[in-house]
């Protein structure tokens, strides 16, 4: 049999192949009716894990009475995959209790396979897709143990399989590592955030002195606010991009599932809404808000609120009051109650804004800048990993 591309100086040989039922069994959990589930854990309950336990990473737990097979009891260390719903196939572990009974555990000879080992082929793209082909075709997606067993899986020796889940595993933390860095990130620009537009932290002139007061003003006194076309031109196939609410996503335009309309269509929409960088964006309809400073243009906008600056309010200091949570709230008054998300036009141009003096807005810009430069740095780093792990998990396997 073929081996992999990459592997470790001390391993030789051929890799083995079999098909997962011949080295594992598999065991449903338990049907527990909810009378008999406990939300807060007492003496003599075990944990009773669901499926959002894991799909979720939820720490709503529940917990019963369970006297059955301890087989079904599950460790930090095993596997149990999702057998029933939207996630059927989500591979499971981290977690210790009974499993539901739209959960299975997978058991093998750890003799012959590493544990770890065989939950990274489970959650290779490979599995991923040969689960999803066979899945295919039901009204709800569902695993039956049959498909599990006929799975293929390749393996080596205890000790290289081993050695790629310890490598595997060590880039696995490395990822966790920077993740919990973006969040952490995250968290201290929201904080800062609600301390510098509370006012609670003022900065200082550069020559010391104190700013004047915060003016609050409808966001049409100071900016220019317009929207673009609610009309729905043709779609062609070569042409301008037209964005909507869709493509905004965490502050950026997300160009993946994008429409392109004519010349003639794009020009006349901006007649009245020219698209410029240093604009701001704002979704209107469906998804509201999720504002973006432009850094480039050549596009129209449908159903989305185009924010153009003034000489009183900089653009670069409003796209961070409109990611506050002050801003948030007030959104969330005028919407409230609406069955569809909207926001009209008039309703946009008359939302409050604190507003200080030009050169302190430019202090609280640099300054919340700075940060998102740094959460935008360790996001490539955890996006570079993956892709690097990606890559691993391809040559590392056969």
């Amino acid at each position: 049999m073929s081996v992999p591309k990459l592997r470790f100086r001390e391993f030789d040989g051929d890799w083995e192949k079999s098909k997962l039922g011949n080295q594992a069994q598999f065991l449903q959990g338990e049907q527990v009716s909810l009378d008999d589930q406990y939300n807060e854990y007492a003496h003599g309950l075990t944990k009773f894990l669901r499926i959002e336990n894991f799909t979720q990473n939820s720490k709503d737990f529940r917990y019963i009475k369970y006297i059955g097979s301890k087989e079904k009891l599950l460790n930090e260390q095993d596997i149990a995959i999702v057998r029933y719903g939207a996630t059927a196939g989500f591979i499971c572990s981290g977690e210790t209790g009974v499993i539901a009974n739209n959960l299975f555990k997978v058991i093998v000879d750890n003799k012959i396979i590493n544990q770890k080992y065989l939950e990274l082929v489970l959650k290779s793209e490979k599995t991923f897709n040969y689960f999803q082909s066979e899945m295919s075709g039901g009204a709800m997606p569902a695993l039956n143990f049959k498909i599990v067993s006929n799975l293929d899986i390749t393996y080596s020796s205890l000790e290289e399989q081993t050695k790629i889940a310890s490598f595997l595993s060590a880039v696995d933390e490395k990822i966790s590592q920077l993740t919990q860095k973006h969040k952490l990130l995250s968290q201290y620009k929201q904080g800062m955030m609600q301390k510098l537009f509370s006012q609670q932290i003022r900065f200082k002139a550069d020559d010391g002195s104190e700013f004047g007061e915060w003016e609050e003003v409808a966001l049409s006194k100071v900016s220019d606010v317009r929207d673009g076309t609610h009309d729905s031109p043709s779609y062609v196939k070569d042409g301008y991009p037209l964005i909507t609410s869709k493509n905004l996503k965490n502050g950026k335009l997300d160009l993946t599932d994008i429409n392109l309309i004519s010349e003639d269509d794009y020009l006349n929409i901006n007649k009245r809404s020219a698209v410029n960088i240093g604009d701001i964006i704002f979704g209107m309809i469906g998804t509201i808000g999720n504002p973006v400073l432009l850094n480039s243009d050549g596009f129209a906008i449908k159903n989305v609120a185009l924010i153009k600056e003034k000489d009183e309010l900089l653009n670069i200091y409003l796209i961070h009051y409109l990611n506050s949570s002050f801003f948030a709230k007030q959104v969330a008054l005028l919407n409230a109650g609406n069955t569809q998300k909207f926001l009209a036009l008039g309703q946009i141009r008359s939302l409050s804004i604190h507003k200080p003096q030009l050169a302190e807005q430019t202090k609280i810009a640099n300054f919340l800048s700075a940060i998102d430069q740094k959460i935008e740095v360790v996001a490539q780093q955890i996006e570079q990993a993956k892709q690097w792990k990606k890559g691993l998990l391809q040559q590392m396997f056969v």
